[in-house]
């Protein structure tokens, strides 16, 4: 779908997107992709959703964390040629590469940085996990940064203090912002925002803290009230009933936003399922970060086994195609 949008924009010609063979069924390596500019991508997933009701499909969003990781994000294909649709700048990932933990400790400036390292090579358009949102005046600010660099989205949750990663759920003291007080920051995200496209998302954490449907509905339709252009709704259980439960009460709403679904708990439920119950973007949030770790692990624990590291040459990419996997602008070719 997103190829096909940006082939009719004109910016990313499909036989110019790669060469030579790096990812499974991917006959390509050399990554030349023309890519949009910030003004296109921007609006790029507004785009995406209001073709939903034609390609009856989820919006498939992958987290990413660096160059490298937005390279094979945009690049990998399912056995039926599925793609990703679209990138996730997540808050947990971008502190992991860093070495400290999910409480908010990178600050919006040093996160930048990873999201222009992801623009720069991936032409996908980006949601942003914005935790918190930090007080309105700041979250003004926030949206401006993002909305310059091209980014579709940003996604803030209705928590207040010290962060804590969700996924803790009430093993942390997981703290509801006021409703009225987050809403004001929706709103001030909104005035922020220069174009028509820019989204922000609210992120519903009642399920997570232990405050129930009712409570996660309330806030959902005030979030709505206040003109946020989606819900994300979150938990942390292992089977999608609760999340099944929002979505069957909130389609009864009169006035409803797309909704956002991240099943890294619930995995077991497919995108399809999540479709039909009514979520519009599914995001994968922090999965290609998780799958980098014990392979590197277990990279450096056989080096200092064997004292050399030819017994890891089985599970290592060669040296010329990481060399050769991204365009230097070198090519004869015309």
């Amino acid at each position: 779908i997103f190829f096909r949008f940006c082939e009719h924009k004109m910016f990313i010609p499909r036989h110019n997107v790669l060469r030579s063979g790096f990812l499974p069924g991917v006959h390509a390596m050399r990554w030349i992709s023309k890519y949009p500019t910030p003004t296109a991508r921007l609006s790029s997933l507004r785009q995406l959703m209001d073709q939903q009701q034609k390609t009856g499909e989820v919006i498939r969003v992958m987290e990413v964390h660096s160059g490298l990781s937005a390279l094979i994000a945009e690049n990998a294909r399912g056995d039926g040629g599925q793609a990703f649709h679209a990138v996730w700048s997540s808050s947990l990932t971008s502190s992991s590469i860093k070495g400290k933990p999910d409480i908010e400790t990178v600050d919006t400036s040093a996160r930048i940085g990873v999201v222009e390292d992801v623009l720069e090579v991936c032409s996908l358009p980006m949601i942003y996990d914005g935790d918190t949102g930090g007080h309105p005046e700041v979250f003004h600010f926030t949206v401006r940064s993002l909305e310059r660099l091209g980014v579709s989205a940003c996604i803030i949750e209705d928590k207040t203090g010290l962060k804590q990663n969700s996924l803790f759920g009430t093993d942390r003291k997981q703290v509801l912002e006021d409703i009225d007080t987050f809403c004001k920051k929706i709103e001030a995200g909104k005035k922020a925002q220069v174009t028509d496209d820019f989204m922000v998302i609210a992120r519903m954490e009642s399920l997570i803290a232990g405050w129930g449907q009712e409570e996660a509905l309330k806030r959902a339709k005030a979030c709505i009230a206040a003109g946020v252009d989606g819900i994300m709704i979150h938990s942390k259980e292992k089977q999608p009933d609760e999340i099944l439960e929002f979505l069957q009460a909130y389609n009864q709403f009169e006035v409803k936003v797309p909704v956002v679904a991240v099943p890294t708990s619930y995995n077991s439920i497919t995108e399809d399922e999540l479709f039909k119950a009514g979520v519009s973007i599914v995001i994968y949030a922090n999965q290609l970060l998780r799958a980098s770790y014990h392979p590197m692990l277990d990279v450096a624990q056989s080096i200092l086994t064997h004292g050399r590291s030819k017994e890891a040459d089985g599970k290592l990419m060669p040296v010329k195609q990481i060399l050769t996997l991204i365009d230097d602008n070198t090519s004869k070719e015309p």
